[in-house]
């Protein structure tokens, strides 16, 4: 009996220059990033004020430092892809052998879609919605702890797989049959499979978080349609993710069963249906689209009413846009698949609703205009992202009616059309407005605004980078290049690539220019520090607080008489109806405890998860075990809350005297 299971020194790709090349490099990183923190003497502040800490706002900023630093492993990934199919054309095969192709197609949509996008927007919300509820926190804090760890359980799984075994050669939705034991009897698609299970019941766990802070812990005043658009947009995302991950959970269940316990649901016999899992995944991914998409639509109407100075155009019909589109999402997935032989029936049902959900993003879109038509619109970083965003979505979503449309479909079905199409889509409604979410919050998580012209730069390289990156597959696309290709015999396909891959070398570029855009921000934060909480001159409660916000957010909770409660006080203040409220009551307030548990929970899953993969059980069963004391000990636990005393209040009030009692 092999107590390491399927593990031994095979497993290490010595024979992969490029990936033991890049195993070192990142090794001598987190090595010396290691060493220069414990020399530094950080790791204490570390482990008291972030790895344990239940607090919203750092849970929310290193969700978003996870989701920067993978983007730039997916990015990796995407460029990598770029240049061999720039260069692997006739009688040239190119730098990458087939099976390490395969293996960064599929960790490249696997990152981006869940571990770049999902964390991002989560971080985003994280960090704001409290704030904008005029609340201190949400539900459940240690919850929100164990979510973050979670994913950052289902990251280190799958970067373990760069260097330890394989990861999936399936692409990252791992169809079967592909992805059953028959034909990928190896490790990657265990590693695809755990890491997302992983990751997965994190994300379920702050679905569940958001969606009972926002019902159920609002500011006194704050009636649902009082709501600023951003809560809304992650109401109804987080509400989706309630729905929709079980839907992916049990899926890949099924499939761990298939591989593991010899079960049939997806397999090629014993009255398996592979087309099932098909159904169940775009059950989950077309809502998923949506999940991510929503909150970055509420991020574009901030930034939009803020820096335009106006009440955001057509509230209510924002909100039952969002929800309207929260409700289409489920009858819509069918349109991935119109080539898998349904009626014309079925077919023409969904490619109607597929159009239909169009029309209340094109509410979205008009309202985002007509907020900026007669504004004092200043061109900053946030709005230059929301303008490229409208832009380049728009015509992203009009190749997306055009895919609606069975008979075209049925055309450029698994061409590289479609991956023009769906990158013209998630990459300027999820990305771009995250990265405008980033700037825009940024001066009010750490005091101090990011620099503006490398910020610009860093757009600018983005926007022109992307077109030129993604529109010349439209063409190959149309000329019947299909996806995932490895190389080519098509030599006409290969001028157009060429253009594709010096896009991909200018968003590099871009992507270069934000990290010089972090750290030329550091260097001189006293020059662009925010000593007014209110950098600009925003209209939600989270500019109402100091910059970065104390742990308990609000000393003394805000009333809330209007939709853009913030501003409208200002308005009054300035009319001088109304005088500062310096004058208040401090009264003690409790607050949750750091807790090492969501940590430890993270620790144990890592154990559990690389047990799995390799069939160490008795590894496995230990970090059940572990897990398991972990909980026990915090449900047993003396003490969850601490006292902050009314002396520190008003003390903390008195100098930091941006807060206005609302």
């Amino acid at each position: 009996m092999n107590l390491l299971g399927k593990l031994d020194w095979s497993a290490i790709p010595f024979h992969e220059p490029i990936i033991m090349g890049t195993v070192a490099s990142v090794g001598v990183a987190i090595l010396s990033t290691l060493a220069w923190v414990t020399i530094k003497g950080y790791l204490p502040y570390l482990w008291r004020e972030w790895i344990t800490s239940v607090d919203h706002k750092r849970i929310g900023v290193m969700y978003i430092v996870l989701a920067l630093l993978m983007l730039v492993r997916g990015f990796a990934d995407g460029i990598m892809m770029r240049t061999q199919q720039a260069v692997a054309a006739g009688g040239a095969q190119g730098y990458l052998p087939p099976e390490h192709f395969d293996q960064i197609f599929s960790a490249h949509g696997t990152i981006m879609i869940f571990f770049v996008a999902m964390p991002f927007v989560i971080g985003l919300m994280n960090f704001a919605v409290p704030l904008q509820l005029g609340v201190r926190d949400v539900a459940f804090p240690t919850m929100n702890s164990a979510s973050l760890w979670l994913t950052a359980t289902g990251i280190l799984l799958i970067n373990v797989s760069l260097f330890v075994g394989e990861f999936a050669k399936t692409g990252w939705v791992a169809y079967p049959p592909l992805s059953e034991l028959q034909f990928s009897p190896g490790v990657g698609v265990d590693y695809y499979l755990w890491s997302l299970q992983i990751s997965g019941i994190g994300t379920l766990l702050s679905g569940v978080n958001f969606v009972t802070t926002i019902l159920k812990m609002r500011a006194p005043g704050m009636s649902y349609m009082r709501m600023p658009v951003f809560c809304w947009t992650a109401l109804a995302s987080n509400l989706l993710i309630v729905a929709a991950f079980p839907v992916l959970t049990a899926l890949f269940a099924m499939l761990l069963l298939d591989r593991y316990l010899g079960f049939h649901f997806f397999t090629l016999d014993a009255g398996g249906n592979a087309m099932m899992y098909v159904n169940l995944f775009w059950v989950w991914g077309h809502p998923e689209v949506y999940i991510l998409v929503l909150p970055a639509f509420g991020i574009y109407s901030e930034v939009s009413a803020t820096f335009s100075e106006k009440t955001l155009f057509g509230y209510r019909s924002m909100v039952g846009a969002t929800l309207a589109i929260c409700v289409l999402s489920y009858t819509v997935w069918l349109h991935h698949f119109f080539t898998m032989g349904a009626s014309a029936g079925v077919n023409a049902f969904f490619g109607i609703t597929s159009m239909i959900i169009g029309v209340p993003t094109g509410v979205k879109v008009f309202n985002w205009l007509f907020t900026m038509y007669g504004g004092r619109v200043r061109f900053t970083v946030p709005v230059l992202w929301t303008i490229g965003f409208m832009v380049t979505f728009v015509f992203g979503g009009l190749t997306g009616v055009l895919l609606a449309l069975p008979a075209v479909d049925w055309q450029v079905h698994n061409s590289v059309f479609l991956v023009a199409h769906f990158h013209h889509v998630i990459v300027p409604g999820v990305l771009f407005g995250a990265i405008a979410g980033y700037n825009y919050w940024f001066p009010k998580a750490f005091g101090f605004k990011l620099d503006e012209r490398w910020g610009l730069a860093a757009f600018w390289c983005w926007f022109i980078g992307f077109h030129l990156a993604f529109m010349p597959l439209y063409v190959t696309g149309l000329m019947g290049m299909t996806r995932r290709l490895q190389h080519y015999d098509v030599l006409a396909w290969q001028p157009w690539l060429l253009v594709a891959e010096a896009g991909a070398v200018i968003v590099m570029v871009g992507i270069i220019c934000q990290v010089v855009q972090l750290v030329v921000s550091i260097r001189h934060r006293e020059q662009l520090r925010d000593t007014t909480g209110d950098p600009w001159n925003g209209r939600t409660l989270e500019w109402a607080t100091a910059s970065p916000p104390p742990a308990w957010n609000f000393a003394v909770l805000p009333r809330v008489d209007d939709i853009d409660a913030f501003w409208a006080k200002k308005q009054r203040m300035l009319a001088k109806q109304e005088l500062p409220g310096r004058q208040r009551r401090y009264e003690p307030i409790e607050m949750p405890k750091s807790s090492p548990a969501g940590f430890a929970t993270a620790f144990f899953a890592v154990i559990i998860g690389f047990a799995l993969i390799w069939h160490i059980w008795w590894m496995a069963g230990l970090g059940l075990l572990g897990a398991a004391a972990t909980w026990l000990g915090f449900l047993f636990r003396a003490e969850d809350e601490i006292e902050i005393p009314a002396e520190q209040l008003g003390r903390f009030d008195r100098t930091h005297s941006v807060e206005i009692a609302l």
